[in-house]
């Protein structure tokens, strides 16, 4: 069965840090390029940060760049998003998801999601 499970979500305050992790059952877990997708209340779905499979490939939304990084470890089959320098604009569930490559990622083609991890930020 596959699943991806974030965690490292909360309420935090204006200008904290969280570290949001994504564990995946994906076999061949580093053949995928990995994402993480926010969506707040009223908002459309947004992809903030991409990884290959290899990991020496990323991008970043403009909204997010320079403050969030994303990473993966293949051989614990899990990716991560360091988000420092939060703004209350940045709450949001925050999902993880699994796609062929950087390409299909990017045009929403999706294989698996994760369920999301709520990210609440107070000013």
């Amino acid at each position: 069965q596959v699943y991806l499970i974030e965690s490292g979500g909360g309420l935090v305050q204006s200008g904290d840090s969280l570290r949001l992790s994504c564990s995946a059952s994906i076999r061949r877990f580093g053949h995928y390029a990995m994402g993480w997708f926010r969506q707040a209340p009223g908002k459309e779905r947004e992809l903030i940060a991409a990884i290959s499979g290899g990991g020496n490939s990323t991008n970043y939304a403009d909204s997010v760049k320079g403050r969030f990084t994303i990473s993966r470890d293949n051989a614990k089959s899990t990716v991560f998003l360091q988000v420092n320098s939060l703004k209350p604009e940045d709450t949001a569930v925050y999902r993880c998801a699994a796609s062929p490559n950087l390409v299909t990622l990017q045009a929403g083609r999706i294989n698996y999601w994760g369920r999301g991890t709520q990210v609440t930020v107070s000013s």
